[in-house]
């Protein structure tokens, strides 16, 4: 068995983006992402040190991963983030981060340290209130002057924004007033079901509807097509006259499996074949004993289904019983 071979699955998909989650706190309590009451923390000594996460890493990028994404919780939290960051930013990836942007204004000088170039903030409404309501908390002014500050500071700049009805889908296209002057992607995202979220279909706005509001608003001829990267989860247009651009994410509706090339790293050292999937295998555990994790990697991978874990039609990805088995989103990493 080659080591070119480990991030392959049995259905031809490479795996070159590893996303890791550095820690299950976060500073916000976001109704999609964590449950009400919250969730049972892992205790320190089972979650991945500084070391670990950099060794882990190390070995994925020795096996072709060329791109990843810092999570959470809330990733700034953390009290040795800058370090974890730094240590990252030397492996020579394409180092990203995904944040709420409440602590940004700390980290701009270890962003840039580390290469990091686009940062992407959670904000899934422009309206103080309904953002205060979502969020738990009443950090609004915080999070949209991070924003300000790293378009300032040349950053790119992505907004991850979670559409659920009758919340904040009356505000896509004021999001998308805000790509006129603002070089900024927004990024719709289908509210997915995990653990804890109460998510049902009735919640979801489409990728279709989406698209729809859109249309009510610009012309068809204004709203140009991109092209998508390699592997993009997104779909992604702008509008032709503004400086910024916008993307949908239909992890619900138009499941993008087949071009799959994620992998996952829970805080506590736990290999996610798919961001759905309620099986994980633990590389902590085996990396503490000092025993090589390269057969538990690929056999994660090996076993990974074409898609999401298994949920191949609407019944399926509706039933509770099954996605309320996976973790609730702030235990994977967003």
């Amino acid at each position: 068995m080659g080591n070119s071979n480990l991030l392959q699955d049995a259905f031809g998909r490479k795996h070159d983006y590893l996303r890791i989650s550095i820690t299950e706190h976060c500073n916000l309590r976001c109704t999609y992402c964590m449950p009400e009451e919250g969730i049972k923390l892992t205790p320190k000594p089972h979650l991945m040190t500084a070391d670990e996460i950099v060794s882990i890493a190390r070995t994925f990028v020795n096996l072709g991963v060329n791109k990843i994404r810092l999570t959470g919780g809330e990733p700034l939290v953390r009290k040795d983030a800058k370090e974890i960051i730094l240590r990252l930013g030397e492996l020579g990836v394409n180092l990203t981060i995904t944040t709420n942007g409440i602590l940004v204004p700390n980290f701009i000088e270890t962003f840039k340290q580390a290469g990091i170039k686009t940062i992407n903030i959670s904000i899934d409404s422009l309206v103080k209130d309904k953002f205060n309501a979502i969020t738990r908390r009443g950090y609004f002014e915080t999070v949209q002057k991070s924003i300000d500050l790293l378009l300032k500071k040349k950053f790119n700049v992505k907004l991850n924004v979670v559409l659920i009805k009758s919340f904040n889908n009356n505000e896509i296209n004021d999001f998308i007033s805000l790509t006129k002057n603002k070089k900024v992607q927004v990024r719709f995202i289908e509210f997915m079901p995990f653990s804890g979220n109460q998510w049902d279909q009735s919640k979801l706005v489409s990728y279709a509807e989406i698209m729809e509001t859109v249309q009510s608003e610009y012309a068809i001829s204004e709203i140009q097509r991109l092209e998508d990267a390699p592997n993009d989860t997104a779909k992604n247009f702008k509008i032709a006259s503004h400086m910024g651009s916008f993307a949908v994410i239909s992890s619900v509706t138009n499941p993008f499996c087949s071009t799959c090339n994620r992998i996952r790293l829970t805080a506590d050292g736990k290999l996610k074949n798919c961001l759905f999937s309620n099986s994980e295998t633990s590389l902590l555990e085996t990396l503490r004993a000092g025993e090589s994790i390269l057969p538990l990697i690929h056999q994660n991978l090996i076993s990974k289904m074409a898609v999401r874990a298994g949920m191949d039609d609407d019944l399926k990805f509706q039933n509770p019983e099954l996605f309320s088995q996976n973790r609730s989103m702030i235990a994977i990493g967003g």
